[in-house]
């Protein structure tokens, strides 16, 4: 079963606010941007991924995704990234997708591999949930059918997405995958992600750019 992306993007100028002691509003802006990049190219490396929808309001973000080729669905309300990602859902639906996964797009060591092995022998009905690092937040979604639960971004929300799950009776599961369990929210993170940028030369190759590595 093929998947559609759906990946939600605030504004830059809105995105990573808890940066901002330490890295100034320009360089945050191009962290962003170059991580977006490097997602991008990941999901179009996936085999299993048929078509990618962003759902932005950041004029950079719609050009960056037009360029990977991916569909630019509009936020004009900018209702969150649950309300961006409930977007992205109703697109799919209508464009015929069986299955969606949303994904982050600040998780730039995005294994497109890994993304192929999370999507791989999908049951019909199912949830698959990727926690981050910390095992508390989610860093993808996989939903068949689409709508399968009501996604619930945010602090708690791997286990809020468990617990809809269990209510719908719909089959789940949690699968830790480590290019999708560090995405950058923090200055630790940025830390985190920097050693393994670092260490691993080559991988994110934008995003190591735009650290200076």
């Amino acid at each position: 079963m093929n998947a559609t992306a759906i990946l939600p993007v605030k504004r830059f100028a809105a995105a990573k606010q808890r940066l901002t002691a330490g890295v100034g509003k320009a360089r945050r802006a191009e962290i962003v941007a170059a991580m977006l990049e490097d997602v991008l190219e990941a999901i179009g490396e996936a085999r299993l991924v048929e078509r990618t929808i962003v759902v932005t309001s950041e004029p950079r973000a719609a050009e960056l995704a037009a360029a990977a080729g991916a569909e630019v669905l509009a936020d004009p309300d900018e209702g969150g990234h649950c309300g961006a990602a409930l977007a992205g859902v109703a697109r799919a639906g209508e464009l015929g997708a069986e299955c969606v996964v949303m994904l982050p797009g600040d998780c730039p060591l995005l294994d497109p591999r890994e993304l192929d092995r999370l999507l791989t022998g999908l049951p019909e009905r199912f949830v698959g949930v990727v926690p981050d690092r910390h095992g508390t937040g989610t860093n993808a979604l996989a939903l068949a059918p689409p709508n399968a639960i009501e996604p619930s971004f945010g602090e708690g929300s791997c286990a809020r997405h468990v617990a809809a799950a269990r209510e719908a009776g719909v089959p789940y599961a949690v699968e830790a995958l480590p290019s999708l369990g560090l995405d950058l929210d923090t200055p630790a993170d940025v830390i985190a992600l920097t050693r393994v940028l670092a260490s691993e030369r080559g991988r994110a190759r934008r995003t190591a750019r735009a650290l200076g590595i």
